[in-house]
């Protein structure tokens, strides 16, 4: 379907551009491959809940849709069935978060992945503050309803 590596991020990139919600955090592809998706969103204060830390559903969100996109990659467009996090410890700024995930396995339609969430700071390592697992379908037109 693409013949190079470049053609499938800007196609990826395409797909992010069109999620309304994803443009208003600022979420960046950072890396797409089959197989493979990672993804970054700067902390900012209106992301934070009242004790500091990076609200969990911003957080599950990141992992979400990197799942979904590492699905697609294997399976086509994709819509996520189920998934799970584990939150294991708080992410706090400055800096920003990256979702790293990777498909475990995948058949014609269906595909499960898991994601690690980091809080990356300039001044120190990247800390794993969540991790999540998914299972992605390939998305109908009976999923639109």
């Amino acid at each position: 379907m693409f013949d190079k590596t470049e053609d499938l991020m800007a196609f990826a990139k395409g797909i992010l551009a069109k999620q309304t919600f994803s443009t208003r955090l600022g979420t960046e592809l950072v890396a797409f491959s089959a197989g493979h998706t990672e993804l970054a969103l700067q902390i900012s204060e209106d992301l934070l809940q009242q004790h500091g830390f990076v609200h969990g559903g911003v957080v599950a969100y990141l992992a979400d849709n990197a799942l979904t996109f590492a699905g697609g990659s294997v399976v086509g467009d994709s819509v996520t069935v189920e998934f799970k996090i584990n939150y294991l410890r708080p992410a706090t700024g400055p800096g920003r978060l990256l979702a790293v995930a990777d498909v475990i396995g995948h058949g014609r339609s269906i595909a499960v992945a898991r994601c690690e969430i980091f809080l990356v700071r300039t001044d120190r390592e990247p800390e794993l503050c969540a991790m999540a697992q998914g299972t992605l379908k390939r998305a109908s037109r009976s999923d639109a309803s």
